[in-house]
């Protein structure tokens, strides 16, 4: 396969992801800022989130003051972001119309439907009405466009470059969500639960589900608590497998183990790491034995790890190691098959 055809196939796959991801983190701190809390945590929150995004300066240069619809707004609509949904998903259509003859007419249909579709929804005011709804709608038409993909596409190499894209994308943005809750709550390295609560007990869950764990007599904290850990879970489809997993109360800890460690958890570190080598050894070509090592090694490293070990070296430094990793490990597939970033 050409390395520019390669390559437009890698990045549509990529911004569909980055999209529905950015909604992802959208949807935890706009659901969690609709919980009683001050307006200091609440504007942590959301700082975290530019932060990871790397995306601080550029808003604090555009806005000054930070106020919850003005991100939401700079994260979804605004084409000066390279990385908002708006941006995203013109680049994902973008880079399917390059490869037109690539793509079966459904994924086509799908990825040019979506940017269309996505006009006429904030042109609408779903966005202010009900952002909720909206960032649903973001993660709905990620998955029609996956699942159009696997159902349609004959499993050669242009299939395989797209799901490269989307496990790399997919691995690194599940590395940021997790690090925005955790840099937003404090002491939750600790596992005792984040803005200084104890949890409440399992029954908050409902019928034996996830409660907080907590010592005795839990305030109003405890409660915030649950539910910013539901919204975490429920942010990357996790919260029904915590339970069926766990069957116990949430505690940051199980969190971080489920998102990372299990390979059984679709969106997970290790889960998108297993897909990243299996599809690097089906593509190989004789200039990519450097690549495939590094991404073994970082698979290998989560592979074998331990959740107690990486609270030890702290979750925030793993993972930002973790970010690094996937950087290079991106550059390194850019070098080896596709266009170089350089000349991109």
């Amino acid at each position: 396969m050409l390395s520019r055809t390669a390559d437009h196939l890698f990045w549509m796959a990529r911004y569909t992801e980055r999209a529905e991801n950015t909604a992802r983190m959208l949807d935890v701190n706009y659901q969690t800022s609709l919980l009683p809390q001050s307006a200091e945590v609440a504007e942590q929150g959301w700082w975290a989130m530019l932060d990871i995004s790397e995306l601080t300066e550029v808003f604090d240069h555009k806005y000054g003051l930070l106020s919850r619809d003005d991100v939401i707004d700079f994260m979804v609509r605004d084409m000066t972001n390279a990385s908002s949904i708006m941006s995203c998903l013109r680049a994902a259509r973008e880079n399917a119309r390059a490869v037109r003859g690539s793509l079966t007419t459904e994924v086509w249909e799908t990825v040019n439907t979506t940017w269309l579709e996505v006009q006429r929804l904030i042109a609408d005011g779903v966005l202010k009405e009900d952002p909720a709804r909206f960032f649903e709608w973001v993660k709905f038409r990620s998955h029609l466009a996956r699942g159009v993909q696997f159902g349609t596409m004959l499993k050669d190499d242009a299939f395989h470059f797209m799901r490269l894209g989307t496990f790399l994308e997919r691995a690194d943005n599940t590395a940021r969500i997790l690090d925005v809750k955790f840099q937003a709550s404090s002491g939750a390295e600790g596992g005792n639960g984040g803005n200084g609560g104890n949890g409440g007990n399992g029954g908050n869950g409902g019928n034996g589900g996830a409660g907080v764990e907590a010592e005795p007599n839990p305030g109003q904290g405890a409660h915030n608590d649950f539910y910013h850990w539901a919204a975490i879970l429920r942010s990357v489809s996790g919260f029904e497998v915590y339970r069926k997993v766990y069957r116990a109360v949430i505690t940051p800890q199980r969190v971080a183990e489920l998102l990372i460690l299990r390979p059984d958890m679709p969106r997970s570190l290790v889960s998108s790491m297993d897909e990243v080598v299996a599809i690097l050894h089906t593509v190989r070509n004789q200039h990519s034995a450097e690549t495939e090592r590094q991404a073994g090694k970082l698979h290998a490293d989560l592979k074998y790890a331990r959740i107690d070990d990486i609270f030890a070296v702290g979750l925030h430094a793993y993972l930002t190691s973790f970010l690094e990793r996937i950087g290079d490990l991106g550059n390194g597939i850019s070098r080896d098959f596709l266009v170089p970033l350089q000349a991109a």
